[in-house]
């Protein structure tokens, strides 16, 4: 069966579980998982939907359903999106759960995870790129004035620079009102005479100077206000007039309040809570990343592991790197691929052995989703090996203060950014060893504990994953 198929009958299974095309309000990917917004919720078959060949994992929390998928998610998006009419309208409006509350902890960590996840490509494309530029000047000798130089820059910097401009997207887009008014609002941040602005006044009311391409929290808070008035004038405008008047009255009261309070007041936000993570961080460095490197398996699984960029982006906008979250994850990453791997080379079934191979080699470049959802948790030996290994890894970084130097998905693959832009290599050799001891301890553990298979659930969409 071709290819194109197997995923059509997937998407076909997935929307058929959920409750068919008139329960799903919108469809939306990340790297591994196909995001679901539900109308009711109560009517999907999470047994069914789990159980369904190619689905490694399934997480419901309030209208969203998230379906784990791997690495082919955006095909399986592809043929879902050919099903029916999932367009993400600006107006969409959700059937509340009946019954059901969802904390607000549990809201606010949605949220963060939902607007940043689709804003990672962005700064995995710029933060590589400033480690091949890191890479070009200090060791093939290429100019900073040159033109080569000038483009890989401008790729570089102005995915961090407009940064603002891509959250108030994502997360206009999360809030379920019009996307390009949260783009817009980053922009205006962002506009010369606002960002950085000194002396600047709105009818007589001091605004206070903020630097808004350094910081999320000012777009964030922004966006969240800009959502509550949009829907108040989108309910009560009547029809005739609501496409003049409802962008014009949304962006002239939130601009205003933004720079006045909520711009400021997340600038200051963002600025004690990096002075407060990174003091923690210092009290006690090993622990600290041991914390992380031990646990985000379980954010992974969760989904609130991209809850943790605003953390990065205080810490980064403070110290220009980051010793804690982008240290932990390397290990983390690392542990997660190396326990996959010896399972897939210790494993008796084909199936498992082709998935075990596949979801480590993916987790050692960074993507351990698959690995999370079709290895570690179904089997639960091997998730204790990656979370001892993450540990242990995590110890080795803290003592050696292992920071990452750009924000990417910590991996094989992106090692390189470990290296800062002086050239020197001592953090990038302790960040090689964080690696090879993180994958001996995890691989090691992981091959002692064995695999179990006969004794534990069959998997069974495993078969179709090895595809």
């Amino acid at each position: 069966m071709a290819k194109e198929d197997t995923k059509m009958k997937l998407a076909e299974a997935i929307l058929e579980t959920v409750g068919g095309e008139g329960n799903v309000s919108m469809a939306s990917h990340c790297y591994t998982r196909l995001r679901l917004t539900i109308q009711n919720p109560s009517v999907i078959d999470q047994g069914k939907l789990k159980s369904i060949p190619g689905v490694l994992g399934v997480v419901v929390r309030g209208n969203e359903c998230q379906v784990v998928i791997g690495s082919d998610v955006s095909t399986v998006y592809h043929a879902f999106l050919s099903l029916g009419d999932f367009k993400e309208s600006s107006s969409t409006s959700q059937k509340p759960v009946e019954g059901y509350k969802s904390p607000f902890l549990i809201k606010l960590l949605d949220f963060l995870a939902g607007t940043f996840s689709p804003v990672i490509p962005v700064l995995i494309a710029g933060g590589l790129t400033g480690a091949v530029l890191t890479i070009l000047t200090n060791f093939f000798e290429l100019s900073t004035k040159s033109g080569t130089y000038t483009v890989f820059s401008a790729v570089n910097q102005a995915a961090f620079y407009f940064l603002p401009v891509f959250i108030g997207f994502s997360a206009a887009r999360k809030l379920n009102v019009n996307a390009f008014l949260g783009a817009f609002l980053g922009t205006i941040l962002l506009f010369s005479t606002i960002n950085g602005a000194k002396g600047l006044s709105f009818l007589g009311i001091g605004i206070h100077t903020t630097t808004y391409n350094t910081t999320v929290f000012p777009v964030l808070l922004g966006v969240g206000f800009m959502a509550l008035i949009y829907k108040f004038f989108d309910k009560r405008l009547p029809k005739v007039i609501k496409t003049v008047f409802l962008p014009l009255l949304t962006m002239v009261i939130t601009v205003p309040v933004v720079l006045i309070v909520l711009g400021p007041l997340g600038d200051i936000v963002g600025t004690y809570f990096s002075k407060g993570v990174y003091g923690l961080y210092n009290m006690a460095p090993p622990l600290a990343v041991l914390v992380i490197g031990a646990a985000t398996p379980f954010l992974v699984f969760f989904g609130m592991n991209n809850a943790l960029y605003p953390v990065l982006f205080a810490i980064f906008a403070a110290k220009n790197y980051d010793p804690l979250i982008i240290a932990g994850m390397l290990s983390a990453n690392i542990s997660v691929g190396g326990a996959c791997l010896a399972v897939g080379l210790k494993a008796k079934e084909t199936s498992t052995r082709n998935v075990g191979i596949s979801t480590g080699v993916t987790g050692l470049l960074g993507i351990t989703e698959p690995g999370v959802y079709g290895i570690l948790f179904p089997m639960k030996r091997p998730l204790v090996a990656a979370v001892v290994g993450g540990g242990v890894g995590g110890l080795l970084c803290g003592f050696l203060k292992v920071a990452g130097y750009a924000i990417v998905s910590p991996s094989l693959a992106s090692i390189v950014t470990f290296i800062p832009a002086d050239g020197r290599m001592t953090n990038f050799y302790s960040a090689v060893s964080v690696t090879v001891l993180s994958f001996v301890v995890s691989f090691g553990v992981a091959w002692i504990l064995g695999t179990k298979e006969n004794t534990e659930k069959k998997e069974e969409g495993l078969n179709e994953l090895a595809v």
